[in-house]
């Protein structure tokens, strides 16, 4: 790769990581799952940056690069047993709220599948429109809304979310 070329991927990825960070940790929901699916995104978009740079949305491309790797490593982890960090006995409650309710909002998004945790992660909480989420996952508009109308039902249905003032 040139080295100008080269330049211009560090100052993206370094311009990119927080964000890229944060929604891979949304997506994934756990920190070091998180760091090896924006490295890996990152590695496959390294090999074909001077393809992305020409686009008309590099950023778009490579969180969709993000996006796919996510749900190819979700497939690939259909295993009959979960592995947690999370001891079978009961553990005492955490004193401070909000990272209980953090908590709560990762376990919920975890029990969605891919592409409706992908739409909330992308819609709510990037605060991306619909016809973003929807070129982002390469779907159509009223995708992203069926996607979300499904997510948000799951998630109300949840016992552990409880909105806020009741």
């Amino acid at each position: 790769m040139k080295s100008s070329t080269e330049a211009d991927f560090r100052a993206f990825v370094v311009s990119r990581w927080p964000r890229m960070l944060r929604t891979a940790h949304l997506l994934t929901g756990h920190h070091h799952d998180a760091e090896d699916l924006v490295q890996a995104a990152l590695a496959k978009a390294y090999v074909k940056w001077e393809r992305i740079q020409g686009a008309d949305d590099p950023d778009s491309y490579v969180w969709r690069i993000m996006i796919n790797t996510n749900v190819d490593r979700l497939r690939r982890m259909r295993l009959r047993e979960w592995l947690t960090h999370r001891f079978p006995e009961s553990s005492v409650p955490d004193r401070a709220d909000s990272v209980a309710e953090r908590s709560a909002v990762l376990d919920a998004l975890a029990r969605l599948p891919a592409k409706q945790r992908a739409v909330v992660v992308l819609r709510y909480l990037e605060d991306r429109s619909e016809s973003e989420v929807a070129r982002l996952l390469g779907t159509g508009v009223g995708t992203v809304r069926s996607h979300a109308a499904r997510a948000l039902k799951k998630l109300r249905e949840q016992p552990d979310l409880v909105p806020v003032g009741q």
